[in-house]
């Protein structure tokens, strides 16, 4: 078992909460390995249950690394402690954002992909609350800095959002309209949403939202997908869409050997 933890104040002298993640599983590539992607469990999960599906995904190219978030108290379930990247009120983009909480996941992430080989592409994708630490994940890369100032490390290619929503929303036009390098790292950033019209706990308009802000942001390279019909889980059209996304986005040859 391999336990990971991360704490932003690597180095520094003041305190910090330091946060305890759990088990990570690793999906290694069947064929060559062109492209790591970290991917993150919805509220409450674990990443062993998204390994086995992506397990299966005709993507032989791709090594998934599916972490396990920390347990905490989490304030949607009245203080009731379960496994979440980060603290969270409501399920949208409407919230109070606990920065903290989302800079060391997505900290937490980025060393998880920091040694991966440099001809390696990497991208980070996520369900529910993974997939709105994938879209922090992404705000980082852009901004080039975590949410407290602490430059991010990694150059994302790619990043998937399923059922989720976009954190710190409200501020992410400021930051990437007052640095060319983050204007310019938006545009080209290659993004992937879907969304269930039919999604009971992230509504479908949070996730519509999500998109809209991306692209009065800059993000000219946003996919957005709806699916009627689809609840709060993933289905194999919603799969296929991922899949055929990733192979075109990242290049990928689809070689065994």
């Amino acid at each position: 078992m391999s336990y990971g933890s991360s704490s932003l104040a690597s180095g520094a002298k003041t305190a910090t909460r330091h946060f305890e993640y759990g088990r990570t599983h690793v999906v290694r590539p069947k064929g060559r390995h062109q492209a790591t992607i970290v991917w993150l469990h919805g509220l409450g999960d674990n990443g062993a249950s998204w390994s086995q599906l992506l397990e299966t995904l005709p993507l032989p190219n791709i090594k998934w690394i599916c972490p396990t978030a920390p347990t905490r108290p989490v304030a949607v379930f009245g203080g009731f402690p379960c496994t979440a990247w980060f603290d969270v009120g409501e399920l949208s983009e409407d919230g109070p954002d606990d920065v903290e909480g989302m800079d060391a996941s997505a900290a937490h992430v980025a060393n998880l992909l920091s040694t991966e080989p440099a001809d390696i592409k990497i991208g980070v994708g996520g369900f529910s609350m993974g997939a709105a630490t994938a879209l922090y994940s992404a705000t980082c890369f852009t901004n080039g800095k975590y949410g407290n100032g602490n430059p991010y490390p990694v150059n994302l290619s790619a990043v998937v959002g399923l059922s989720g929503w976009l954190p710190c929303s409200r501020s992410l036009k400021n930051k990437v309209e007052s640095s060319q390098a983050a204007a310019r790292r938006a545009a080209s950033l290659p993004l992937l949403l879907c969304h269930g019209r039919g999604d009971e706990v992230v509504l479908y308009k949070h996730g519509e939202k999500s998109a809209e802000v991306f692209r009065s942001t800059n993000f000219q390279n946003l996919t957005f997908k709806t699916y009627n019909g689809l609840g709060h889980y993933t289905i194999p059209e919603e799969m296929e869409d991922v899949c055929k996304w990733l192979t075109a986005t990242l290049g990928l040859d689809g070689s065994r050997s």
